[in-house]
């Protein structure tokens, strides 16, 4: 999900590294003259988020919570605010989003770091026995959050932060960015913030991938001016394991990846964070039921089904720059 257009400003700071298995882009039209030292603090937000935040290392702060989830853990600030940005939006989405797919994750391979080079890849994987899923039920999730020692309990599944976290580091790192230029864009791996009229004073635009011709003509161009932008898509991070399709979006009610009908799902929103949640919860929502879901929370989205169809939310309408109706192979 590029941003599109030529920049023209007189003036044009860039910054690109790695981390949280993404490259994160950072473009600054016209920057103020401390830019670069605010350039500087939203990578460190970055590196912060991975390091706190990671499932993929045991010694991680995350996952000492998550080796023994029942217990009560003084965890650092930014973690603790992770998880009460997750339990919130939990709340939010009736349950639609869910962090506490960590073990459906692994059970379904996605046990390490995937670079995702090509979409489909086999993975070696041991999955349980199918009588486990049956087994497998979900109670409502209450954790407790003790906000005087920034200790946490998160109750008996362990806990993945994956997509609300890289939209967690999207928002913390724009609070250094928000003002460091006449317009600034922040991309990480697909998940976008913006502020300023873009470029060329026009506005900044988005393309939404088609997911069967990433080369091609986008699907949709979306206006993304002073505003976030996010994607829960299966084109990518998608592999098999002994034959079997899988992918990273699971529907928590079933411990499975999520059967949807749908290919990808695009939200436009205020804040990353937010927009990440929404495209997961639409996206499990599926097809059937995804045009009330965003009308009903008034939303701002755009998604391609299984028979690459395009869709439009009403809230999305205004943000419509160029679409098509339906994409093809």
């Amino acid at each position: 999900m590029p941003p599109v257009g030529e920049v023209t400003a007189s003036k044009v700071l860039r910054h690109e590294f790695r981390c949280m298995a993404s490259t994160v882009r950072i473009q600054i039209i016209d920057p103020v003259s401390d830019a670069q030292v605010r350039v500087q603090s939203a990578e460190g937000v970055f590196h912060d988020v991975e390091v706190t935040c990671t499932r993929f290392d045991p010694m991680s702060s995350l996952m000492q919570v998550n080796s023994d989830p029942k217990s009560r853990h003084v965890v650092p600030v930014l973690l603790f605010n992770a998880l009460s940005a997750a339990h919130e939006a939990y709340v939010r989405t009736a349950g639609r989003f869910d962090p506490r797919v960590l073990d459906d994750l692994v059970r379904a391979g996605y046990d390490r770091s995937f670079e995702f080079a090509k979409p489909g890849d086999e993975v070696v994987a041991t999955t349980l026995a199918e009588s486990w899923w049956s087994r497998s039920r979900r109670r409502e999730w209450k954790p407790k959050f003790d906000k005087d020692s920034f200790a946490v309990s998160i109750g008996n599944r362990a806990i993945d932060l994956g997509g609300i976290g890289k939209g967690l580091a999207v928002r913390w790192a724009m609070q250094s960015l928000a003002s460091a230029g006449a317009a600034v864009l922040l991309e990480a791996g697909g998940d976008i913030a913006t502020t300023g009229r873009g470029p060329d004073g026009h506005g900044w635009r988005v393309a939404v991938e088609n997911p069967w011709n990433v080369e091609g003509d986008p699907a949709v161009v979306l206006d993304a001016s002073d505003a976030a932008v996010a994607t829960s898509s299966i084109r990518l991070r998608t592999w098999t394991v002994n034959g079997a399709a899988q992918h990273h979006l699971i529907d928590a009610r079933t411990g499975r990846p999520a059967q949807s009908g749908l290919q990808s799902v695009t939200v436009v929103a205020n804040d990353t964070a937010w927009a990440e949640v929404w495209s997961k919860a639409a996206f499990i929502e599926g097809k059937a039921g995804i045009r009330a879901f965003a009308d009903e929370q008034r939303l701002a989205v755009t998604w391609i089904d299984d028979n690459g169809n395009v869709g439009i939310s009403r809230r999305a309408q205004d943000r419509v720059v160029w679409k098509v109706s339906r994409v093809h192979e």
